[in-house]
């Protein structure tokens, strides 16, 4: 019989080592991680740390896509009692310089050459001083001068660090902060959110189990370990259950169809576009998906004919959704394993054990059962705040703890919500969340461009992308195609605007605010005159 499940991290690892030693934890290439491996690689990890004179509560980043490195990396940061900043693997330099500086990281764990992109150069060549950054080391790729190589930096370990780490690992609980995850906000720079070791593992102990995640398990990883869903939602519940993490650094429908074959994947999480995109490739016979077992997705709304063809046609036997934002440790409602598939396609579920919800009209008044609302949440997941900015946590939860999510639902008598729209102006590009703020922001900074407004419009593959409407500086004659490549350079590629519009002036209010509603049906219009 397993032990309780522990409320920190480094407990949950020694924890995996012990009831799951010889299972096989990680496989990544020609790697391949027991479960007892993997907490002596984490070790050895946390004791280099600290011989690099990180201390507890300093902060250390990791900027590389998903493979064993960072699955190791990432919970020595935790081990060592440091805390844990995933950068986004899609960010350019000026983005990632941003948030190190913000988060005053002190060490880096990044790649070379993944995608092409040297993030050491990007960084280097941002322009941006990141003053708290002492050391960068390099998980994979050459390491350039001033950097220092993985497997190096892993020697600086010795018995006197270890015990070091190890008499601090004892002292963390769950109220400790374990995790500053940015996410991009309304005023148009990304905010760190506040994460405790704790309610993630409380959480997501009910998400693994209406997952149905078993010993022995195989987990095919897309979601981007930066992400909540990555690092909460796949490596979490393999720690508790002694699954086997894969992890997949880029998604490509055909290699993910082999992966399932040849890997045997059993349990598998993603966005609706991954499951549409293996449904309709016109390659499904090719292969044996026959292992599949268990998938949950969320982040997007989830046609019922999706549900139904992942159960027929890949041979899920479990498909389930959730909702949750990184304000609430990734993780409010989720459905049982047992819904049927209208109410998993239509829904994402009901609060989880410990969580309120309610809805509520623009007067802070509850509404009706049926009638929408914007979703307030309260209880052990909602983060401890936002970092070192206090006026927009005050903003975000109100005194009575309820966290404003920004989301409008519908709400069932049985407590099952659906998510309708959205009150802030975010649109969820491939799972992705961009917030339209941030994007116009960043244009402003070219020189042909004087005002702009962003929108999400729908797309049939990513479900929605960002659209521009600019209006010119009074010399300047914008070139559309030269604008969107700009973005293209100076963003990660699903904030980048796929259209874009010159027009004489944006929409206003009586309040002088743009009419974003104006601009979704310009954009109707002119993205139909675009297709036909």
């Amino acid at each position: 019989m397993l032990s309780a499940i522990p409320d920190n991290y480094p407990a949950l690892v020694k924890r995996a080592a012990t009831e799951f030693a010889n299972v096989e934890a990680i496989k990544d290439g020609t790697i391949s991680l027991t479960y007892s491996e993997l907490s002596e690689q984490i070790d050895q990890c946390s004791a280099a740390l600290a011989a690099s004179g990180i201390e507890p509560g300093d902060r250390v980043a990791v900027w590389a896509p998903n493979t064993w490195e960072w699955v190791v990396a990432g919970l020595a940061v935790l081990n060592a009692g440091a805390v844990l900043v995933p950068v986004n693997t899609r960010f350019k330099g000026r983005e990632a310089a941003y948030v190190l500086r913000k988060a005053e990281v002190k060490l880096l764990f990044t790649v070379v050459g993944f995608l092409g992109n040297d993030y050491v150069a990007d960084l280097r060549t941002s322009g941006e001083e990141i003053e708290s950054l002492q050391e960068i080391i390099v998980l994979r790729g050459e390491h350039a001068e001033g950097t220092v190589p993985f497997q190096v930096f892993l020697k600086r370990s010795d018995e006197n660090y270890l015990n070091q780490v190890r008499t601090q690992s004892r002292q963390i609980n769950g109220d400790d902060l374990g995790l500053i995850m940015f996410t991009s906000g309304t005023t148009g720079l990304p905010k760190g959110v506040l994460v405790k070791q704790g309610p993630i593992l409380r959480g997501f102990a009910y998400y693994a189990r209406e997952l149905s995640i078993r010993t022995g398990d195989r987990m095919l990883i897309i979601n981007p370990f930066f992400h909540a869903f990555g690092f909460n939602g796949a490596i979490t519940p393999c720690l508790m259950h002694g699954a086997t993490m894969l992890p997949n650094p880029v998604f490509e429908v055909a290699d993910v169809l082999q992966r399932i074959q040849d890997d045997r994947i059993t349990v598998l999480p993603g966005p609706p576009a991954i499951f549409q995109s293996l449904i309709n490739s016109g390659r499904l016979a090719e292969f044996d998906t026959t292992s599949l077992r268990s998938a949950l997705t969320g982040a997007a709304s989830v046609p019922v004919e999706t549900v139904v063809a992942m159960r027929e046609q890949l041979g899920f036997e479990v498909v389930i959704t959730a909702y949750g934002m990184t304000e609430t440790h990734g993780l409010v409602t989720i459905c049982s394993a047992d819904d049927p598939p209208e109410l998993v396609a239509t829904t994402s579920g009901k609060a989880l054990p410990g969580i309120e919800i309610r809805l509520v009209d623009d007067d802070g008044l509850d509404v009706e059962v049926g009638t929408p609302g914007e979703l307030l949440v309260r209880g052990f997941c909602v983060m401890g705040g936002y970092l070192d900015d206090p006026e927009q946590t005050k903003e975000a939860i109100d005194e009575d703890g309820w966290l404003k999510t920004g989301d409008i639902c519908v709400m069932d008598a049985n407590g099952y919500i659906d998510i309708t729209d959205r009150k802030k102006d975010m649109f969820i590009n491939g799972g992705f969340n961009a917030y339209p703020a941030e994007i116009e922001q960043m244009m402003l900074d070219h020189p042909d461009i004087g005002q702009v407004a962003v929108i999400g419009v729908p797309d049939e593959r990513l479900g929605e992308v960002g659209a521009a409407f600019i209006v010119p500086t009074p010399t300047s004659e914008p070139n559309v195609r030269q604008i969107l490549g700009w973005c293209r350079e100076q963003m990660a590629n699903y904030k980048a605007p796929r259209y874009c519009w010159v027009v004489d002036s944006l929409p206003l209010n009586p309040s002088n605010k743009v009419l974003k509603t104006d601009l979704r049906e310009m954009a109707h219009n002119l993205t139909k005159e675009t297709h036909s």
